[in-house]
């Protein structure tokens, strides 16, 4: 009996023959992720829900479990057939030990990555197999287990004849709905940084991106308000660096401005989220080389994840008030283009010399820096895909922070742990702030003295000059713009990368006061 079992449960490869050329034997019937933690020694430990499963079949996915194969540790999966009338097939997947917790060397929450992986790795396996509902195991942490799905489940085919089966996925045999619903939004804000991240150039224009944000929180329309300021309104602010970066490219920039009044006390002071919105970079006169350029469609990474943070942050109606602003233009070459050795003044009044024209995205965050202040923000974060020397640093494994708040650093980490999405705290010394304030024509330059070492730290230096509060953070997220394989619950592509731990980050605040 037990051999007989086995072979009709395992043998997916003969299963899958014999049904391959009817494959709404899956599309119309539901698939199930279940998981399984390892125990000491060998052998498995069920979870919850797993073990309310056997029990409804009378132990046959124990039994299934010791005969199939060694114990499943984290990170892999198997397949298992005809188990039960509900489920066409069923995805055991391994959690590693059930007490993992906080690393302290690693930063981060190894039982939520965990989750998240092995629930992203179970739910492809059956969208491999064109399953099109999926119930999902909370795992024992329903948020995380959201995220992993979601997170997983993401593909941008968009513009692909042939695309991927779309799957739907629901919470299986847990009481922490609000959990998983939670983690559904959260990793939905990051997908949606995923998507503008990672759609052409030119499908995402300035104009473009505006409008799909614009969309994106009309659900929320009563507590989220949207400006979208014309090139003659950032002429009116002056913001002479911004269109310095602008001026090359046919396409006309826009400022946009969103502001979620989540707060019940409307005099509560703002946080303030600020993105670099290059929605593409050539590097201007300055020109990039032609390989992996067309990489640089997401170098308005920093707007996409703010302006998702934000989006995120009404969907969860967050207790806090929170403004996010975004210059948006591309950086092109032309005749109108800024030149190398232009001077250009900024929002404050400050002249800067132009010496690289493809270190535009400070420019532009210069004069959002200076524009912000006019809220009295409680905090400023500012995100972007700011230097390639930040990559060379950190590579994927964290996004770096500069930041002149210790407090401010502490809430951001303690956020990052959480979600997984790590960030580290980089150098803020007066050693590169006289590296870009030694300039020969104007106040400040926009590269550093020395142009090829301590890029990323220069570049943070700079854009110190233009802020004024005790709390402000910049974040340089060009190391984790993308992902090959290193996030296992992210498929190749633009990542998203620190939507989530913006989100958390701002909730923390929210439960702070």
């Amino acid at each position: 009996m037990t051999m007989l079992l086995l072979r009709r449960c395992l043998s997916g490869r003969n299963f899958c023959r014999r049904f391959s050329t009817s494959h709404s034997y899956f599309s119309d019937r539901k698939g199930l992720v279940l998981g399984v933690f390892e125990r000491e020694g060998e052998g498995h430990h069920l979870t919850e829900a797993a073990a309310g499963f056997d029990k409804s079949i009378s132990g046959k996915l124990s039994e299934l479990l010791k005969i199939s194969g060694p114990s499943l540790k984290k990170g892999k999966s198997r397949l298992f057939y005809g188990l039960h009338e509900d489920f066409a097939c069923i995805a055991v997947v391994g959690l590693g030990k059930a007490d993992s917790g906080v690393c302290g060397a690693e930063n981060w929450d190894t039982s939520k990555e965990n989750i998240r992986a092995a629930v992203s790795n179970g739910c492809r396996l059956l969208q491999d197999l064109e399953v099109k509902h999926v119930d999902v195991d909370g795992c024992g942490d329903a948020q995380s287990a959201a995220e992993g799905a979601v997170l997983g489940l993401f593909n941008y085919d968009q513009l692909k004849t042939k695309k991927k089966t779309k799957v739907t996925t629901q919470l299986h045999g847990s009481a922490d709905s609000t959990g998983w619903a939670k983690g559904v939004v959260y990793a939905e804000g990051q997908n949606l940084a995923r998507l503008l991240m990672e759609a052409p150039a030119n499908h995402i224009t300035p104009t473009a991106f505006a409008n799909i944000i614009e969309e994106k929180i009309s659900s929320n329309a009563q507590q989220v308000t949207i400006h979208k300021r014309s090139k003659a309104w950032i002429e009116e602010q002056q913001m002479g660096a911004f269109l310095s970066v602008a001026r090359g490219s046919e396409e006309p920039p826009l400022f946009l401005e969103l502001h979620y009044n989540g707060s019940p006390d409307s005099t509560q002071p703002p946080l303030l989220f600020v993105g670099k919105g290059i929605t593409f970079d050539s590097g201007g006169i300055s020109l990039k080389p032609s390989q992996s350029m067309d990489a640089m469609r997401a170098d308005m990474g920093g707007a996409a994840t703010v302006c998702a943070s934000v989006v995120t942050a009404a969907a969860l109606k967050l207790p806090v008030n929170l403004i996010g602003l975004a210059p948006l233009c591309e950086n092109m070459p032309s005749g109108k283009a800024t030149k190398p050795g232009d001077v250009v003044k900024a929002k404050n009044g400050k002249t800067i010399q132009v010496d690289n024209t493809d270190a535009e995205g400070r420019l532009i965050l210069a004069d959002a820096l200076c524009y912000g202040h006019t809220f009295n923000p409680r905090a400023i974060v500012n995100v972007a895909t700011l230097t390639g020397a930040m990559d060379v640093a950190l590579g994927s494994g964290a996004t770096g922070v500069f930041t002149n708040s210790d407090w401010l650093w502490e809430q951001l980490h303690k956020a990052s742990v959480v979600t997984g999405d790590r960030v580290w705290r980089m150098p803020l010394f007066q050693h590169y702030t006289k590296q870009v304030t030694d300039s020969q024509l104007a106040d400040l330059n926009n590269i550093g003295k020395y142009s090829r070492s301590g890029g990323a730290c220069t570049a943070a230096a700079f854009l110190r000059e233009f802020v004024s509060l005790p709390h402000w953070a910049h974040l340089d997220i060009a190391g984790v713009m993308s992902n090959k394989d290193e996030v296992p619950y992210l498929r190749k592509g633009m990542s998203g990368r620190p939507t989530r731990t913006l989100v958390e980050f701002a909730a923390g605040l929210a439960k702070s006061g």
